[in-house]
């Protein structure tokens, strides 16, 4: 009775639709008899209209939104086939049965490709050999897309900010343009969006040229609008960003939702809530940042109530994996308490902001695993998923995921021609600020710490802001603090289309993109410890060593490496009880061998994103006699030029940690 009312009503509303399409059929479908996904209807497959035959004409294999869709295409082409007597009224009736049992309907396949912290790489190498820029990008995302016309290209977070010179001296301008080529669907705003405030951002989705750099609106016609930067295509998200100066709505939308065939995903954007602590408060001001899981949460009824049950959550927000025979085996950091306070209903989490590769499984607040995915950084990466949707429950019932390699910059990959136009245009324009000659190296001067959490690159930069501001007119420092992730490339003493040795602007650039000014404060003594000691401090998500500059030494006795990522037991035990506690070693920071007076004062230089608390170093807030000083590039460039015979690594022997 149930399936007789079935095809009775399906039947009924297929009198009323257009004939069966009239396909071209290069190549007929083979099959002796006509096949719904796995249902064999034992009916004889037969070339029926052209080349085509039965099954050719019923089409199963494409996407449907619903069972009943299916039916009523299936209804139409087998009346259509019965009125040109080409099949029978009982094969029409088996053929009906066989398409409600196939099931073909029930379930949707859609594809999300995702990414993360981009941060403007959009030249091949730049910065990196390992980035493959966004023309190879492009290439593996337009292979994704072709698997699945059902599809959504989503990112979460840090975008722009923090870029090489090529996207960084036009405003960050040419990568939303080669976004835009590329057709991504929804951005999550990440901490590095906010690097030049909230006007700069509102400017890269609304459009306009910057009122004062005369880089901006330098992109090719195609991608002007009124000859102006035309901003981005598609949609900035923000839930947990409140605008205090507007009525405390948010400055973007919260929500994006994407329809396929009927069945919506929604996804959720968000940065972390720490962003004012690691963004200078000029770039933050008037906004408030909410808990992530709070904010989720609050929305989730809210997008039931629409008739949407898939959630998707994309997060700047990330965690530290720990990777066994390519599988994810553990993970620490902040997803995971964000996670753990999830409501059930949230279905896959894409987060980023840590720039680590994984596909982990944390549970939600009712104990339930779901997938937390993040694709590594600098476009190396991508996020290939697969949502299996329930048409009836318009639910997610599975989730696939794997991170997939882009290349690197001599790969093989072919480099989208399309996107490759925008770089070349930029690469031009920047030619000549970029290969300017700022000094020598005697080698690579890299980034990676050492046992202690003193990296060679970071000695030299201490070094140089120290020199900059070691002049009695220029601070009267004694010694300078670095933050470690203000240094975002290694220095290479070899590169395509230098001499061996020189250091580029464009690489000077790339390893300090912030455009850092230099602050030269009075600390006593004591606040010298006390900001030591916020390197493990209460409020730091994992531990953050100060580089420092020649001549000042200490010892520390942290008992967890800081060489490495934190295992997922470490971040753990880092959280619990190891963070907070006091691991300078009394009597043991000196500044030119001599013990510092904890009563003394004492001209400090750190850069104006430090100065101001950044990195939740808030004891320098408290600095007094501030004197500001040159750009933070500027100062190395200085530094590199003042030692011509080239300026080797740091010997990193200013931390001892015994």
């Amino acid at each position: 009775m149930t399936l007789h009312r079935t095809l009775c009503a399906v039947a009924l509303t297929a009198v009323f639709s257009p004939s069966y399409a009239q396909l071209a059929c290069a190549q007929p479908d083979p099959s002796p008899t006509v096949v719904f996904a796995s249902q064999d209807s034992g009916i004889a497959n037969r070339v029926v209209q052209g080349d085509c035959t039965i099954d050719d004409l019923f089409n199963d294999e494409q996407a449907w939104g619903s069972q009943n869709s299916f039916l009523l295409h299936a209804s139409s082409v087998s009346i259509g086939l019965l009125r040109q007597r080409k099949i029978s009224a009982t094969e029409r009736s088996r053929l009906m049965a066989a398409a409600l049992q196939s099931g073909i309907g029930r379930e949707l396949k859609v594809k999300l490709i995702g990414f993360n912290d981009f941060h403007g790489n959009i030249k091949s190498g730049e910065g990196s050999f390992s980035n493959p820029g966004v023309a190879r990008f492009a290439t593996k995302i337009k292979e994704l897309k072709a698997a699945n016309p059902l599809h959504a290209v989503v990112s979460a977070g840090d975008m722009i900010g923090a870029s090489p010179l090529t996207s960084a001296l036009f405003k960050d301008e040419p990568t939303i343009e080669a976004m835009n080529r590329i057709g991504i669907d929804f951005n999550a705003v990440g901490n590095h969006e906010f690097d030049e405030g909230k006007a700069e951002l509102l400017r890269m989705q609304n459009g306009g040229n910057h009122p004062s750099d005369l880089f901006s609106g330098q992109g090719l016609p195609a991608d002007l609008k009124s000859g102006q930067f035309k901003g981005a295509d598609f949609r900035f998200l923000a839930a947990n960003v409140v605008d205090t100066t507007a009525g405390d709505t948010t400055l973007f939308p919260g929500v994006g939702v994407k329809d396929f065939l009927g069945n919506k995903v929604a996804f959720i954007g968000m940065t972390l809530e720490s962003t004012p602590t690691i963004v200078s408060p000029a770039g933050v001001a008037g906004l408030q940042f909410k808990d992530e899981a709070d904010t989720v949460n609050a929305l989730v009824p809210q997008i039931r109530a629409q008739g949407i049950e898939s959630i998707v959550v994309l997060i700047h927000e990330g965690g530290f994996p720990t990777i066994s025979g390519g599988t994810c085996t553990g993970i620490s950091g902040a997803i995971v308490d964000i996670v753990n306070r999830l409501d059930p209903a949230v279905d896959l989490v894409i987060s980023g902001h840590t720039h680590q590769s994984y596909s982990c499984l944390i549970n939600n607040a009712a104990g339930t695993p779901i997938r937390v995915t993040s694709a590594g950084q600098f476009a190396r990466l991508l996020s290939d998923i697969d949502l299996t949707i329930d048409t009836r429950s318009k639910d997610v019932v599975s989730v696939v995921a794997n991170n997939v390699s882009v290349g690197n910059s001599i790969s093989a990959v072919v480099q989208d021609p399309s996107l490759l136009e925008i770089v070349d245009h930029y690469a031009a324009l920047v030619a000549v600020p970029a290969s300017r000659i700022v000094g020598t190296i005697t080698a690579t001067i890299t980034r990676g710490n050492n046992g202690a959490g003193e990296s060679a690159l970071g000695d030299v930069i201490a070094d140089a802001q120290l020199a900059a501001t070691r002049g009695a007119i220029t601070g009267a420092a004694v010694v300078a603090f670095m933050n470690p992730g203000g240094i975002r490339a290694d220095l290479p003493f070899a590169a395509p289309g230098k001499v061996d040795g020189n250091v580029t602007y464009g690489e000077a650039f790339t390893v300090q993109p912030f455009g850092n000014s230099l602050v030269t404060m009075t600390l006593t003594g004591a606040q010298i410890y006390t900001l030591l000691e916020q390197q493990w401090g209460t409020a730091q998500p994992f531990p953050r060593v100060l580089q420092v500059s020649d001549g000042f030494t200490y010892s520390h006795n942290f008992p967890l490496p800081l060489n490495a990522n934190l295992t997922a037991d470490q971040g753990t035990q880092f959280a619990n009880s190891v963070r907070g506690n006091s691991y300078v070693v009394p009597g043991s920071v000196k500044i030119g061998g001599i013990a510092i007076d904890m009563a003394g004062s004492y001209r400090v230089t750190v850069n104006s994103f430090l100065a101001d608390g950044g990195d939740t170093f808030t004891l320098l807030i408290g600095g007094t006699d501030r004197l500001g000083g040159a750009v933070d590039t500027d100062a190395l460039e200085a530094y590199l030029q003042a030692n011509p015979g080239g300026v080797a690594p740091g010997l990193q022997n200013r931390i001892v940690r015994p």
